[in-house]
């Protein structure tokens, strides 16, 4: 796997900030064009900068999509809008039961980083399904950008039901051994968020990353384990962990909470400069970790 050409530190913080209200849609392209404009010097544009702060999927694939220890295929499964999904297993498993984890993505539909990330879930023996939230739209549509313009067209809860729908598709999935968990980055970490607080009977451990919290009031309901993955400089997100943290003691919830050193909001994207290789690697050492104890 080739890593990103820059990192983070190649990169002034203002940057860096503007970029991920870029991402979010809180800063149309021209309005972070011009906010970082005073940081174009030597000859890199603007335009450049942006360009190289955007994800290299192909380099930085970990896992072909034709590695024979995995076996893949696309599928409609029941849900509201008859999204589609992208459903791993381990090629050689038998007649065994496996656990499933439920894959959620970012605010811009499936894209190749991704579909890795299920196939590595595969890999070390659980059977992952990503599903694809712009299915109504027709899929992610090749990019990013486009993506993101495409989710925010979607209803937040229409898409709710879809998650919750995938949820209950893996838990009774004839292949699995009736316990599903659920991963999921940026958005997606919001949605395992709320699927431990409206499914608390279905989830059986849940790990987002950088993800918005629920209501305190939401936050009663959840039974599931939880573990949590966050940047030191993801201030917005860091903004909300003390109350909902404080929520999941009174409420008895087994969790653990990690802040990563100096790691960016969407650390664990290998495809991007914000990825940080040791806090990736470590979040998703304790991630399968965490799978292994509440799902086998």
């Amino acid at each position: 796997m080739n890593k990103p050409d820059k990192t983070i530190k190649d990169f002034d913080p203002v940057v860096l900030e503007s970029f991920h209200e870029y991402v979010h849609g809180r800063l149309d392209r021209r309005g972070f064009l011009k906010q970082i404009s005073r940081y174009a010097v030597g000859g890199l544009s603007a335009a450049a900068i942006l360009q190289s702060l955007q994800p290299k999927y192909a380099e930085a694939q970990e896992i072909l999509a034709e590695d024979s220890r995995i076996e893949g295929e696309y599928l409609t499964f029941p849900s509201p809008q008859d999204w589609q999904g992208y459903l791993v297993r381990p090629a050689s498993r038998g007649g065994e039961k496996l656990p499933a984890v439920l894959v959620i993505h970012e605010n811009r539909g499936r894209n190749p980083y991704v579909e890795d990330v299920t196939r590595r879930l595969a890999l070390v023996g659980f059977m992952a399904m990503s599903p694809d939230a712009l299915s109504p739209l027709g899929g992610w549509p090749g990019n990013d950008d486009d993506g993101r313009t495409m989710q925010r067209q979607l209803d937040r809860e229409e898409m709710m039901g879809n998650w919750q729908a995938a949820l209950n598709y893996l838990k009774s999935h004839p292949q699995g051994n009736g316990k599903v968990g659920a991963v999921g980055f940026c958005y997606g970490g919001g949605v395992v968020n709320n699927l431990a607080a409206t499914m608390p009977d279905v989830l059986d451990a849940g790990v987002p990353f950088y993800g918005s919290q629920p209501t305190i009031e939401a936050a009663a309901n959840i039974k599931s384990p939880l573990m949590f993955q966050n940047a030191s400089t993801d201030t917005r997100i860091l903004a909300g962990r003390p109350l909902y943290e404080a929520a999941l003691t009174d409420a008895g919830v087994t969790f653990e909470s990690y802040v990563y050193a100096g790691a960016s909001h969407g650390f664990h994207n290998n495809t991007t400069p914000r990825y940080d290789e040791a806090a990736a690697a470590l979040a998703w050492e304790r991630t399968i970790d965490w799978f292994n104890k509440y799902l086998f």
